[in-house]
């Protein structure tokens, strides 16, 4: 895992961003620091502005998923898993998961709030690009 995530790491590093933080062309949310997006996907932050928010995680063992709890969250999954566990007794819920980077891609076109994560190359005119890592 530890392989991974540095191979990943130094792979940002030659190659710039890999991936790319969403959220719908329509919201009227400019770029994200890096803290006001760990807030949102550790549910304490639940909106922008006027805007709820629904954060959306990749389901699994994905690279970008992996990228994202460690570059963006700052925690490795058993890391995350005891924080989560700890939330749940409090009555707060991880992010909605799903199967794909195309369906992250198509909720976030498609229901207002929702916020996600994609390779940068699928990032197009469809969606709003407010972080990247």
């Amino acid at each position: 895992m530890k392989t991974i995530t540095l191979l990943l790491i130094a792979a940002s590093a030659l190659y710039g961003a890999q991936y790319s933080v969403i959220i719908s062309k329509k919201a009227d949310v400019g770029a994200l620091s890096a803290q006001q997006i760990r807030d949102i996907f550790l549910q304490k932050r639940h909106s922008l502005g006027n805007q709820k928010i629904i954060p959306l995680n990749l389901v699994g063992q994905e690279a970008s998923r992996i990228a994202f709890e460690n570059d963006v969250l700052g925690m490795g999954r058993d890391r995350l898993n005891a924080y989560w566990v700890k939330q749940h007794f409090q009555g707060i819920t991880p992010p909605i998961t799903q199967p794909s980077h195309e369906s992250i891609k198509a909720f976030v076109q498609n229901v207002e709030g929702a916020i996600g994560y994609i390779p940068s190359s699928m990032a197009d005119g469809s969606v709003k690009v407010i972080y990247e890592f």
